[in-house]
């Protein structure tokens, strides 16, 4: 797409520049600096693990945890080049988190670079860079996507408040979750597994009554709200795990299986990461147990799950959501 590459042709780099990339990891940019840049370094302030897997053997690559990036890594201005496409960030909070972290750790005379659609609030957020910067500039324009720039024309007090983005803080149990609660049957003999576990409803609910429960996610921040969570629970039949669907347990099996799958992308609805959670459960679900899966009414999963299990039957809904069970 055109958008994906304003960026890369935009902004130029030198062999020493230090880039900060926020939350954008897939932008193609990033490959663009990786290959430009010789000594200054290229980290990655990510969420999703999957992204940084096309990069875990590029020696100029620093990945760290976005979620947790201020806290940790925004003590000093040491970057040269800040970067972020509105794209791939779930939420405004994340948004201006990321202006954040660029005002803190960008050296004085040096960028942010930010792109993306109206229809993703590339103007409201270019309001945003002129409050917290004095400045901003609109560098291109192209079908409906900008790239706007905000250049540190002296040393930002850094706010010393808790700046970690809240997309699972202000959570509350969505429909769709609620469906599948009142509607999955777990048994204290269970061993379970919450893939997409998100803020961790199903997760904990589930370990109030089964025997052991993991819970999975390509999330950092999700694994980390998730982990607290059990936390104040208190409760010890619980294993949080950062995957890639069901990648860091293929080695164990589970009596019961359940996810709310996320359906859209980078802005795009789509399928693909429910049938990815529905391969990966039917190569880790025991004999004669149970996947639940609560998904939209429009979304027609049910013929992948018939691909990859026995039986499969609509146990739960209403005229928005359905929650569909598969056993073999």
């Amino acid at each position: 797409m055109l958008q994906s590459f304003l960026l890369r042709d935009t902004i130029q780099l030198t062999a020493n520049t230090t880039v900060l990339v926020l939350n954008s990891a897939a932008d193609p940019f990033v490959t663009s600096a990786i290959q430009k840049l010789r000594v200054g370094p290229v980290i990655l302030a990510e969420d999703d693990i999957t992204t940084l897997i096309p990069y875990k053997h590029a020696k100029n690559v620093r990945p760290v945890a976005f979620h947790d990036y201020y806290a940790l890594h925004a003590s000093e201005p040491s970057v040269d080049v800040a970067v972020m496409n509105l794209l791939y960030q779930p939420s405004k909070a994340w948004i201006l988190y990321g202006l954040q972290i660029a005002a803190a750790t960008l050296k004085v005379g040096r960028k942010l670079y930010v792109t993306g659609a109206k229809d993703r609030g590339i103007l409201s957020i270019g309001k945003h860079m002129e409050e917290l910067f004095g400045n901003v500039e609109t560098l291109v324009i192209s079908k409906g996507h900008r790239v706007l720039a905000s250049t540190v024309t002296h040393e930002i007090v850094r706010n010393s408040t808790n700046q970690t983005p809240t997309l699972f803080a202000d959570s509350k149990l969505d429909e769709g979750t609620r469906l599948l609660l009142e509607t999955m049957e777990v048994r204290v003999t269970d061993e379970a597994l919450d893939i997409g576990c998100g803020a961790g409803f199903i997760g904990l609910h589930i370990a109030r009554l089964a025997k052991q429960v993991t819970m999975v996610d390509t999330s950092l921040a999700a694994i980390a709200a998730s982990q607290q969570a059990v936390a104040e629970h208190g409760f010890t039949n619980v294993q949080v795990l950062p995957s890639d669907g069901t990648q860091a347990v293929q080695e164990q099996r589970f009596s019961l299986i359940a996810t709310n799958p996320p359906f859209h992308q980078g802005g795009v609805q789509t399928t693909a990461i429910a049938e990815g959670f529905v391969r990966g459960a039917a190569q880790v679900l025991q004999p004669q147990g149970r996947f639940y899966l609560v998904a939209n009414r429009f979304l027609k999963y049910e013929p992948i799950l018939k691909a990859h299990f026995t039986h499969v039957e609509e146990v739960g809904g209403d005229t928005r959501f359905k929650v569909l069970r598969a056993t073999t």
